[in-house]
């Protein structure tokens, strides 16, 4: 799948033989049935890739990840509940304690609680600045 608007409409998802329904399937369900206690086992060690909980992977949820990765040609993607959630994934997974980082000082409330309450406890240090004036001191 090369053409953007194809892997919009259908990239990372096959229709299964049992419906043939073109649209994704939306699953509302927490939790997945285990085959065994054995599978259970090895899903939980992360042996084996496998639906567990829905707050961790959901069939809906990983078609969309496969059709952002797709549009990115990337590796992968991760999509989360809330614009805070990826901002701390992003920040925790590139940074690490005794690094700064800099942020524009005119944040959304939580983003900002973020940077200059919570990832101090990491030692992240964040340094705002005017967006406006990025040289002002």
């Amino acid at each position: 799948m090369n053409n953007l608007e194809t892997i919009c409409l259908h990239g990372g998802h096959t229709p299964d033989s049992a419906s043939n329904a073109r649209a994704v399937p939306v699953y509302r369900t927490s939790s997945f049935v285990f085959k065994d206690t054995e599978h259970a086992a090895n899903l939980f060690a992360l042996k084996e890739l496998g639906n567990i909980y829905s707050r961790i992977m959901n069939p809906t949820q990983d078609v969309l990840e496969q059709r952002v990765a797709s549009l990115d040609n990337g590796a992968a993607a991760l999509a989360l509940s809330s614009g805070t959630s990826a901002i701390f994934y992003t920040v925790i997974n590139l940074c690490q304690a005794g690094d700064e980082i800099v942020s524009a000082n005119n944040l959304y409330g939580g983003s900002f609680t973020q940077f200059n309450d919570i990832l101090p406890q990491f030692n992240i240090k964040t340094n705002f600045v005017d967006s406006n004036d990025p040289e002002k001191d």
